[in-house]
């Protein structure tokens, strides 16, 4: 007779023959496995026709789960193309086509002990209004304090991880919001120490720059669904232009931005190095630790990207726009806190950063949803997952090269409305480092 047990983490097989995933254990006289292979290794014993008894689940019991979503026919096809794929995988979908009610209608079919693991509070929130309204039933929270199981519970990546050794034989399905997420070193453990059959991973942007997308065929399951912007863009997501705006820098920023960013080019020429991949960059950043004057480039370098991401010029630019939408819902989106406050208190705009308490920023976007304020100025704390409500018009001031921060960006303003036509403009200083950030974002 071989016994599944949980054990804190791991999956114990206590028997005389091994599985598949599973290594000896002294310690214990057991085989132990990552509990992420707990289906695996449930399937073979299935096929191999052993006896075992499976003591390994310990789900809260849950009663009969229905909710009154009707799906789009892309959502109904993601979400068959899930169902096929063995209930795992990763479904990709731009910001505003509805991903969250995919999931709310997997959860109805499954009608098991579920998980929702999301990146912030705010999101956190969000999901807790979603399942707790169409499924009535009170939502279990894992995070900003709250503590408590329930059969349907959601949870932050911080918390899921922390009470990964508590929490992981007590869901057979895991929905991992923005899954891109998940490859970060210690995140990955959620996914290795939940038993958890039943995978789905959530997001616009499945690539991340270090590749660590790679991974999520292990962690969650393949990518089994995907459609961009604009296969929805027009029927299901807001039409949308975008426009680039070249601005020079005024003479002293020029001089500036010439004077440092010179200091380290100087350096790459004199060492034979070029940044042709994150990987380089990388490189270089390593040799910052033992070389002072690969650090004294760096720090001219990001002294000459500050001066062209906080320019005065681009303000001014931004000023003449704000002129011309003021009857539409203006996201002014940029990379450095020093910006937002700049434009806050420049053009009396209401601001957004990680440091705005969570009731501040609640009440901002609720007043932004009734009218009152008609901008809102915002590093990058509005980039993922947060529902900003009725924005048509986005500026972007300064962001990195990556193109899932565009795509989430211009995401914020798709969610569609009768009559709305989305713009999407970019405020770019001319002839500097900054036009080549931007040409990498739309790659």
């Amino acid at each position: 007779m071989i016994l599944l047990r949980y054990d804190r983490g791991s999956l114990l097989i206590q028997g005389e023959v091994g599985t598949p995933y599973a290594q000896w254990d002294p310690r214990i006289g057991a085989f132990r496995a990552m509990a992420i292979y707990y289906s695996e290794i449930l399937s073979y014993l299935k096929r191999s026709q052993m006896v075992y008894r499976d003591e390994a689940t310990n789900p809260p019991p849950i009663s009969k789960l229905s909710c009154r979503v009707e799906l789009r026919p892309y959502q109904k096809a993601a979400l068959n193309a899930w169902l096929e794929a063995n209930k795992k995988g990763v479904i990709v979908l731009p910001t505003a086509a509805g991903k969250t009610y995919i999931a709310l209608k997997a959860i109805e079919k499954l009608n098991v002990a579920t998980l929702v693991v999301v990146p912030t509070l705010d999101i956190l929130d969000q999901w807790r209004q979603h399942l707790s309204t169409q499924f009535g039933v009170e939502v279990g929270v894992y995070g900003g304090g709250e503590d408590k199981l329930m059969p349907i519970t959601v949870s932050t990546y911080d918390s899921a991880y922390i009470r990964a050794e508590q929490l992981g034989d007590k869901f057979m399905f895991i929905i991992f919001d923005e899954v891109h997420h998940l490859p970060a070193p210690s995140y990955s453990q959620i996914a290795e120490m939940y038993i958890a059959p039943y995978r789905m991973g959530l997001t616009a942007t499945y690539e991340r720059e270090d590749g660590g997308h790679l991974d999520l065929p292990r962690l969650v399951g393949g990518r089994v669904y995907e459609l961009g912007v604009d296969a929805l863009a027009g029927k299901y997501l807001s039409p949308y232009t975008y426009e680039k705006v070249l601005v020079n820098l005024t003479p002293e920023e020029q001089r500036l931005y010439e004077e440092e960013y010179s200091v380290f080019k100087s350096y790459l020429r004199r060492k034979g190095m070029k940044l042709r991949s994150p990987e380089d960059f990388k490189r270089f950043i390593i040799r910052t630790g033992g070389d002072p004057a690969a650090r004294e480039a760096l720090l001219s370098r990001n002294r000459a990207l500050k001066t062209v991401l906080n320019s005065e010029a681009k303000i001014k630019a931004l000023g003449e726009f704000l002129k011309v939408y003021t009857e539409e819902k203006v996201l002014v989106f940029t990379r450095y806190n020093q910006l937002v406050f700049n434009i806050s208190r420049r053009f009396f705009i209401p601001a957004i950063t990680y440091k705005t308490p969570r009731e501040e920023r609640k009440e901002i976007l609720e007043k932004f949803k009734a009218g009152e304020y008609r901008a809102i100025v915002t590093s990058q704390v509005l980039d993922e997952g947060v529902d900003v409500p009725d924005a048509s018009v986005a500026f972007i001031l300064s962001g990195t090269g990556s193109s899932r921060e565009y795509t989430q960006r211009l995401g914020r303003i798709l969610r569609k409305r009768k009559g709305k036509q989305a713009k999407l403009i970019e405020i770019v200083a001319r002839e500097t480092v900054e036009t080549r950030i931007s040409q990498r974002r739309h790659r």
